[in-house]
């Protein structure tokens, strides 16, 4: 199995990791992979239609281009 050494690890990082594999009852490395896994499997890119219309929140207000328009002005994806 392959290995990966990190280091400089600012010391209130290491602590914050600490903390949390504590409170997650895992070692250390096992909250960093854990940690590694839920980040690689946020897949990159824009959501697909189906994903989309699985978040929209029924009865507000319908998504509409001229939405979208104003979301892309704002600086939003």
């Amino acid at each position: 199995m392959a290995g990966l050494l990190l280091k400089d690890i600012p010391p209130t990082l290491h602590e914050r990791l600490r903390a949390r594999a504590a409170a997650h009852r895992r070692s250390l490395s096992a909250e960093a992979l854990t940690i590694l896994e839920e980040a690689l499997e946020d897949r990159a890119g824009p959501p697909t239609l189906a994903e989309i219309d699985a978040m929209r929140v029924r009865g507000r207000v319908p998504l509409t281009q001229e939405l979208i328009d104003a979301a892309r002005r704002e600086g939003r994806p």
